[in-house]
Order: structure tokens, then sequence, then C-alpha cells
């Protein structure tokens, strides 16, 4: 007598499939992390390090071999009047807390900010406050922009001259070596890097 075996129920026939599909979400889990958060990163970054190494190492600015900041980020002077002044901070010039202060336009607390900046400045500068530079008033909105306005760097060029001994047409000589175009010519405005020419400030007057 010959006998055969019982045909797979149709419970048997899926009872293997979750498992089944699970190895495969698994496995599809590592394969995108190796990927995407491995080999990709790595693959950028070492690009970038043969291509563009200053800018890939956070375009850092060096002086006597010492990293004194990057060209990408703004630095507080602590308003010492013998540097130029870069743009206000929401988060206190700190990379790790960057950002704006998402404060609206008439809130009360935006508009003393304001006005206190303009008092201070005005009073520094020895400027009327309704001519103080407006981005010497706001924030910008990553908190760390490294440049300032053409304006905003000429109204302080008395103040630093004064403050260094140097005659005012030689600090303006420095802010026109230090003031950057319109990108291509027509994207943006005219800028000027603060931390280039208070370094610059530096090497002139040892």
């Amino acid at each position: 007598m010959t006998t055969t075996a019982p045909s797979p129920t149709r419970g048997s026939r899926h009872r293997g499939r979750p498992l089944g599909q699970l190895g495969v979400a698994v496995r599809a889990v590592l394969l995108a992390t190796l990927v995407l958060g491995l080999a990709d990163p790595l693959l950028v970054t070492g690009a970038a390090q043969v291509a563009f190494p200053a800018r890939a190492d956070g375009s850092l600015v060096t002086r006597d071999g010492v990293v004194v900041g990057s060209a990408l980020l703004g630095q507080d002077h602590g308003e010492d009047p013998a540097y130029f002044w870069g743009r206000p901070s929401a988060g206190g010039h700190d990379p790790l807390a960057t950002g704006a202060s998402n404060l609206a336009q008439d809130n009360p607390e935006l508009l003393a900010q304001v006005e206190e900046r303009r008092a201070r400045v005005a009073a520094a500068d020895g400027v009327d406050p309704a001519d103080v530079a407006p981005d010497a008033l706001l924030a910008s909105g990553s908190g760390l922009d490294p440049h300032i306005s053409p304006e905003y760097a000429a109204q302080q060029v008395a103040r630093v001259a004064r403050e260094r001994g140097l005659t005012e047409r030689q600090v303006r000589r420095l802010v026109s070596d230090h003031t950057d175009g319109r990108t291509l010519g027509f994207l943006g405005e005219p800028r000027v890097e603060v931390l280039a020419l208070n370094l610059a400030l530096d090497e002139l007057t040892g």
C-alpha cells in the first residue's frame, strides 16, 4: 500500500511568512545603515578632504599656528572698542546654540533689545541713534553671521582708528580690502568679513 504525504494546509503555508518578512526588513535596514550611514558619509568626506581640505575642516582661520576662529562663524569681541563689532547674536555666538530669537517684529522684548542696541552702538561709535546701521540692531537668522554691511563697517571706522592710533584713511583702506562684492556679481549684497578685518588690524598695529 502506498501512502502519500499529506498536503500542507493553507495555514501551514503562511505560518513562516511573518518571520521571513521580518528577516528581509532587518537586512534592508542593516544595508541602508551601512550604505547611507557609513559608506556615503565617508565617501563624501573623503572627496571633500581631497578637493577642498580647508573648507572640509570648517574654514578655520589660524594665526601663528593657532586656530583663532572660522571664516564661517561670527565672533564676539566683547565690544572691545579697538575691534570692529559683528552682528548681534540671539545665541551668544555659540555654535551649539545657533538660531534666531523667533520673536515677532512687534514683540515688546525684541523692540526693547533693538532700542538697547541702538543706544549702545550709537554711543560707542559717536553717531546719531537714527543713523545706526540696521545690521547693528538685528541678529541674523543663524546668529553666527561672520559678515557686516559696508555701512556698519564705515560707521565704526572713526572709533577703531582712534583706539588703534591709526588714521581713518588707513582703517578705511583695510575695510575696503576685506569687502566682498555680490556673489557672481548679482547675488546678495556687498559684505565685510569681520574676523579677517580684525586680524588685519592686529597685524598692522602689532
